[in-house]
């Protein structure tokens, strides 16, 4: 085994580095991918088709320029479900984890960075858009992984929640972006140009901060040796259908992932769509133009209060444990879909839903990430995130094909925001059944409770 496992863990340099890895990326995609790329790329396919215009017409339906960026997103995630795990696989077998991920991180980098250049071709931008995503999720597998190897169980939910807190921060990098973007005539430069600029800025802030992160975190042998006979490719392979058969035989770590592919699916959709329903809710339903500033605003407040949400969900994580915590903020989903529904009529209620959004997005997604990294075995990290990193992105799209159904059969987006309540209580129950510790115990791991016993 490689001398580089002697690493020791609850180093507060490599945490801070791994914790600032998080900044670095979330930056890039919450500027870039989340509010500014898609306005763009619709732009420049209008531009050349016209506004209903047809970019591809494939065998079963239709690419309209309208529905070119979902199409470019749900491209790269159907390539990361075959993609992720294998990567996740090899690093296994290998001490390259930290390479790879800073392999992806740059590649990420260097096509956020090459969007600038692009000022009429909306192909070339859609490539970009699909090898940037995939590369931004890629490096998030190893990213998640490191949680492992920087941490002991007793501290994972607050370093975790940390690391969270800290990319919600990266919203600074977003509100720069949006000032460029809505001052660009006074500045002298095209809104066109503005974007660009924020898409090169997003992606230079990426590639420094992430820089940071590789020098301070610390390379760690694999666990495994590669068999003579084999290649790292067939490997990979293998070791695939090798992590689903021992999925299959951590029953609570298997109803963990199901529970989450549930809950994550309908958290992902609200966040998605409520732009949309805000925008017609307050503006179109009344015959007003949308107010873009408003729903930016929106949207950095829900960045905000996810951060308060990351780090005071981990204090009660303390108190009545990760699963009990993550189950009372789908409780508040719950009540945020039934309210919105009910009683949505103005602007302050934006805000304040908006706010209640963020509070238990952060906690969700932080506590989540490490009950998670308690149930993997040993040597078994990245293969097992990469599922993970599956059920986070290859499978929301259950939740938008629920809600598109809804309006369609009712008209009523209240009524698709209301019936996305099944997959948060689906989430509860199961996750409500999951034996948390019976699955970090079939795992080979010991609880944080007894690891702090342990250490004391």
């Amino acid at each position: 085994m490689n001398q580089e496992t002697n690493f020791p863990k609850n180093d507060r340099r490599e945490i801070f580095g791994w914790m600032l890895y998080d900044w670095a990326n979330s930056a890039f995609f919450t500027a870039v991918i989340g509010v500014l790329i898609g306005p763009y790329l619709l732009s420049l396919a209008q531009k050349s088709v016209g506004e209903d215009g047809v970019v591809f017409d494939l065998f079963f339906f239709q690419v309209t320029a309208k529905g070119l960026f979902s199409f470019c997103t749900a491209v790269s995630t159907l390539s990361l479900v075959i993609f992720l795990p294998i990567l996740g696989a090899i690093a296994d077998y290998t001490h390259l984890k930290k390479r790879l991920m800073a392999f992806f991180c740059y590649i990420g980098v260097i096509t956020g960075g090459l969007m600038f250049f692009v000022d009429s071709s909306y192909l070339t931008l859609s490539i970009l858009i699909i090898i940037s995503n995939m590369a931004f999720a890629a490096a998030n597998v190893f990213y998640n992984a490191f949680l492992i190897d920087v941490t002991t169980e007793d501290k994972r939910d607050k370093i975790s929640s940390y690391g969270y807190g800290l990319g919600y921060i990266g919203v600074v990098m977003l509100i720069l972006c949006i000032l460029l973007v809505n001052n660009a005539e006074s500045l002298g430069i095209s809104t066109g140009l503005a974007a660009r600029i924020s898409f090169l800025f997003a992606a230079i802030w990426w590639g420094i901060f992430g820089a940071i992160s590789f020098y301070l975190l610390k390379s760690r042998g694999a666990e495994k040796i590669v068999p003579e006979n084999k290649s790292l490719l067939t490997v990979g392979f293998s070791e695939v259908w090798q992590t689903l058969k021992e999925l299959r035989k951590l029953r609570y770590t298997m109803l963990f992932l199901i529970a989450y592919l549930f809950y994550n699916d309908g958290i992902q959709t609200v966040i998605l769509m409520s732009s949309s329903f805000i925008s017609y809710e307050l503006f179109t339903s009344k015959g007003l133009p949308n107010d873009n500033s408003f729903l930016i605003l929106i949207f950095m407040i829900a960045q905000i209060s996810a951060l308060v949400g990351a780090i005071s969900f981990e204090r009660i994580a303390r108190f009545i444990g990760a699963k009990k915590t993550i189950i009372l903020s789908l409780v508040i989903w719950c009540g945020i879909v039934i309210y919105t529904y009910g009683f949505f009529e103005t602007k302050f209620q934006a805000y304040f839903i908006g706010g209640f959004i963020g509070l238990v997005l952060g906690s969700a997604q932080a506590l989540s990430r490490s009950l998670y990294s308690q149930m993997i075995p040993k040597g078994r990290e990245s293969g097992f995130f990469g599922l993970y990193e599956i059920s986070e992105k290859g499978t929301s799209w259950m939740g938008q094909l629920l809600f598109t159904i809804i309006v369609g059969a009712t008209g009523s987006f209240r009524q698709a925001i209301l019936g996305l309540i099944v997959f948060f209580v689906v989430g509860s129950i199961v996750l409500l059944f999951t034996d948390t510790a019976k699955a970090i115990h079939e795992a080979g791991n010991l609880t944080p409770e007894e690891v702090s016993t342990h250490s004391e």
